[in-house]
Formats: structure tokens, sequence, C-alpha cells
């Protein structure tokens, strides 16, 4: 009968990780921005967004890679949630004073001058 519960309890635990596993999406996007000042407030920043579990930015390719909780937290808002930070994502742009409040050495857009 121990055995039995034991069983039981292993395979009704097995069951519960698959369906956690099935709101779990992992993705990748461009963020941009140019250094490792950067990369710490991208990374923190994203981590801190409510159901994301996982954030790495990285500083040449400008590449995030994330997971998170599709259940909890759509792309759409995340990318949102980045832009707030001050960094531009392939959907939203940095509110151009959020932007200007970094520091200089986190300046990833270029002045055209003509």
């Amino acid at each position: 009968m121990k055995y039995l519960f034991v069983l039981l309890f292993f395979i009704g635990s097995f069951v519960y990780s698959q369906e956690i596993d099935h709101k779990t999406t992992n993705t990748s996007f461009k963020v941009s921005g140019v250094c490792d000042m950067c990369k710490l407030r991208i990374e923190k920043g994203t981590v801190k967004i409510k159901g994301v579990k996982y954030a790495s930015w990285d500083i040449d390719s400008n590449n995030l890679s994330i997971i998170y909780n599709s259940k909890k937290i759509n792309l759409d808002n995340i990318h949102k949630k980045i832009s707030e930070l001050g960094h531009d994502t392939e959907i939203h742009k940095a509110n151009e004073k959020v932007y200007k409040s970094l520091p200089e050495c986190c300046y990833y857009k270029t002045l055209s001058i003509h």
C-alpha cells in the first residue's frame, strides 16, 4: 500500500510538471543596447517582469533570449515593459525622455549629421 501511494505521488507530480511546461515559452528577439550596463539593465529588468523566468541578452547581436509563462504575460507586454526601461525592441520604441535618462555609455541611437 505504501509503495502504491509513492508511485501515485510520483505519477501525479510528473503529470503536473508536464502541465507547467505547456505554459512555458522560449523565444528571442532584438533589444537595442551597447554595453555591459545595458546588459545588466535589460536582463534584471526583464526578469522582474511578472511571468518571466529567465533572460539573457547578448551585447554583440542585441539578441534577448527569454523563458516566460504565457499564461501570466504575453510577448507584446514583455516588449512594452522592456521599452519602458529605455531600450527599443522590435515591437516597441523606448520613450525619448526615458532613453535620455540612461547613462551616456548606453546611448545606442546614432545621430546622423547632414
